[in-house]
């Protein structure tokens, strides 16, 4: 059976250790992706034209440059230009906070902007300052209406993750790419077993934030 090929030596404790490096850049992603997502949203929607061009330009840049050409770049670019070489792992992280940033940022301002406006107008009436305005009127909405977006958002950056595997850094596919080539002879449905596995690990790191999502909107709405 295909299956017992990852209780043969150390396969099972790679897999795992490759499982760790993956939740390592997609955690640790998503938290620093979700602090300044939210004040680069803030920043959006300030009316100065010049901050709200430079932040529509970096908005674009990201999202029309594919990611694993940011990833390319920033791996074998800051090596070329400045002589030193960077971590894998840490190219991984800095790129997806770089797009989890934007893309985390259009949906804080769009939940921003999408409050009625007279919401506003009556907080300031009521002699709330823009501060508080914004604490405790527009914040708690916005999280409200940007938490499905940003959990889908989350959750394509746990998955995206993986093409860390073409920087070298070895995450859980990578690992899983080595276990069956090195299999691939003895025991030819380990490809199917082994990426079935993986299947089950996305699973089980995704899931749960499905269901964290699904347990604040229930809580919000009642």
């Amino acid at each position: 059976m295909g299956l017992t090929i990852l209780f043969e030596g150390s396969n099972l404790e790679r897999l795992l250790g490759g499982l760790w490096i993956t939740a390592e850049i997609a955690f640790v992603s998503v938290f620093f992706a979700c602090i300044f997502g939210v004040i680069f949203g803030v920043i959006m929607t300030l009316k100065n034209p010049l901050i709200r061009a430079l932040c529509r330009f970096y908005l674009e840049f990201v999202r029309i440059i594919p990611l694993l050409v940011l990833l390319f770049i920033t791996y074998f670019g800051f090596a070329k230009w400045f002589n030193a070489h960077l971590d894998g792992v840490v190219v991984c992280i800095l790129v997806f906070i770089f797009w989890g940033t934007a893309e985390m940022g259009d949906l804080v301002r769009g939940a921003l902007t999408s409050i009625e406006k007279h919401q506003v107008e009556s907080a300031y009436a009521l002699g709330l300052t823009p501060l508080q305005t914004f604490i405790y009127i527009l914040l708690p909405q916005s999280l409200k209406r940007v938490t499905p977006s940003a959990i889908n958002l989350f959750t394509r950056m746990v998955k995206t993750s993986s093409l860390a595997m073409l920087i070298g850094v070895l995450e859980v596919i990578k690992v899983g790419q080595q276990i069956i080539e090195t299999s691939l002879f003895t025991e030819p449905s380990a490809a199917l077993w082994i990426y079935g596995v993986i299947f089950a690990l996305y699973f089980i790191i995704c899931y749960p934030l499905s269901l964290f999502s699904r347990y604040l909107e229930n809580r919000w709405e009642n």
